[in-house]
C-alpha cells in the first residue's frame, strides 16, 4: 500500500514542444481527494493519438504533455470516500478521467459526449476542480476519480488489456450501437490496431466478417485474426460483386481517403462508421446516400460500455496482438508505428521507467 500524501512525485515521459520528441520528465500527481484512486501503472498502450498529440499535428496540444490513455495497473491507495475499488485491485483508465456525470448524456452512460464542457481527457485536458493540466499514462502512476477507474478481469493479462482501453472500445462501441450479432455481415476497412480488434470482436459477436484492404498481403493476416473473407478493395470486379452486401462497414483507416466505395458495399439502411480518419473528408457525391446509406462516426464508449467490453473480451478470450517495449524505446516505437511496422499494438512495460 502506498502512503497517502499531499502529492506524488512521478517519473514520466513527455514532450515540451512539437519538435522535442518524447523524453524523460518529472511531474507531480495530486494528493488524493476523497473520491480519488491512486494507480501504480504496470503497462500503457501506444495509440496514434499519442504521436499526433505530442507533435501537435491537430493544433490543440498544450505543452508540456505526457501522452498515454490505454492504462492498466493496480490500486496503490484510495481516498476516504472510495467504495468501488480497494488497494491491490487490477484496474484500468481509458481516454477520459472525468465528466459532469449529471447531464443528459452522462445520465445515459455516454460520458464521452458530456454536454457540460465535454469529457476531461486523460492527457492534455483540464481538471474540473483545480484547473490543472491532466497528464497521461507514460508515467509511473496516476490519480483519478473513482468512477472513471475500470476493473480489469482476472482472465485478461495486464499487458494485453492495455490497448483495449482505446483500440478495443473504439471498435466495440459501434458494433454494439448498431446491434452486430449472429447473421450480421460486417466489413472492416483497414487492418491496424483498430481494425484487428474490430475483426476479433465482430467475429466473437457472431457476425460474418470480411476484411477490406488494398494490400493483398493482408489476406493471410485477416484469416489468422478470424475473418471469414477478404476483399481486395483495389479490385473493381471484387468490390462490384459485393455491392449492397454488408450491414455495417467499420472504417478504421487512419488517413484521409474517399469513403464512397465503402458506401456502395452497404445494403439499404446499412451503416459506414468512421473511427480512424480524423481529418477533412474528401468531397462526397451525396447521390450515393439516396440509397438510404448511413455515414457516421463514433468515438470511444462510455464507462459502462467500456467495462462491458473488458468483460466480453475476458469471457471470449479476445486479446490484441501486441509487442511490449521499454519506455526508453518510445521514439523508435513512434517511428515504426508511422511506418506501419507493428502487428498490431505497442505496449510499454512501465517497470522500465520505474527502475530507470
Amino acid at each position: 500500500m502506498v502512503a497517502a500524501t499531499n502529492e506524488y512525485p512521478t517519473k514520466a515521459y513527455g514532450a515540451t514542444s512539437p519538435e522535442s520528441g518524447v523524453g524523460p520528465m518529472d511531474i507531480t500527481r495530486r494528493g488524493l481527494r476523497d473520491d480519488d484512486v491512486l494507480i501504480e501503472i504496470s503497462h500503457c498502450g501506444i495509440c496514434h493519438s499519442d504521436l499526433h498529440s505530442a507533435r501537435n499535428d491537430w493544433g490543440f496540444t498544450k505543452y508540456p504533455i505526457v501522452p498515454g490513455h490505454e492504462i492498466v495497473g493496480t490500486v496503490g491507495a484510495i481516498g476516504e470516500a472510495v467504495t468501488r475499488h480497494a488497494v491491490g485491485d487490477r484496474v484500468a483508465i481509458g481516454c477520459m478521467v472525468d465528466s459532469c456525470l449529471e447531464c443528459n448524456h452522462c445520465d445515459r452512460d455516454l460520458e464521452q459526449y458530456c454536454l457540460d464542457g465535454g469529457m476531461t481527457g486523460t492527457y492534455n485536458g483540464i481538471d474540473r476542480q483545480d484547473g490543472s493540466k491532466t497528464f497521461g499514462g507514460y508515467s509511473e502512476r496516476i490519480v483519478c476519480r473513482e468512477e472513471f477507474v475500470l476493473r480489469v478481469p482476472d482472465a485478461l493479462p495486464m499487458a494485453e488489456a492495455a490497448p483495449l482501453l482505446c483500440a478495443g472500445i473504439t471498435s466495440y462501441s459501434p458494433l454494439r450501437t448498431w446491434n452486430v450479432g449472429p447473421g450480421s455481415k460486417v466489413a472492416v476497412a483497414g487492418l491496424g490496431g483498430l481494425g484487428h480488434m474490430g475483426v476479433k470482436l465482430a467475429a466473437a459477436m457472431g457476425a460474418e466478417v470480411t476484411v477490406l484492404s488494398r494490400s493483398e498481403s493482408k489476406r493471410v493476416d485477416a484469416e489468422k485474426l478470424g475473418a471469414h473473407a477478404f476483399l481486395n478493395s483495389s479490385d473493381k470486379s471484387e468490390t462490384k460483386a459485393k455491392a449492397g452486401y454488408f450491414d455495417l462497414v467499420l472504417n478504421t483507416i487512419p488517413v484521409r481517403h474517399d469513403v464512397t466505395p465503402y458506401l456502395h458495399l452497404l445494403k439499404i439502411d446499412g451503416v459506414q462508421v468512421l473511427v480512424g480518419m480524423i481529418d477533412m473528408m474528401p468531397e462526397l457525391h451525396t447521390g450515393v446516400l439516396l440509397g438510404r446509406k448511413v455515414l457516421t462516426g463514433s468515438g470511444i464508449g462510455g464507462l459502462a460500455e467500456t467495462q462491458e467490453m473488458l468483460d466480453f473480451c475476458a469471457e471470449h478470450e479476445i486479446l490484441p496482438d501486441i509487442e511490449t517495449i521499454a519506455m526508453q524505446d518510445i521514439q523508435t516505437a513512434f517511428d515504426r508505428m508511422e511506418a506501419s511496422d507493428i502487428k498490431y499494438r505497442f505496449v510499454i512495460d512501465m517497470d522500465s521507467l520505474r527502475n530507470s
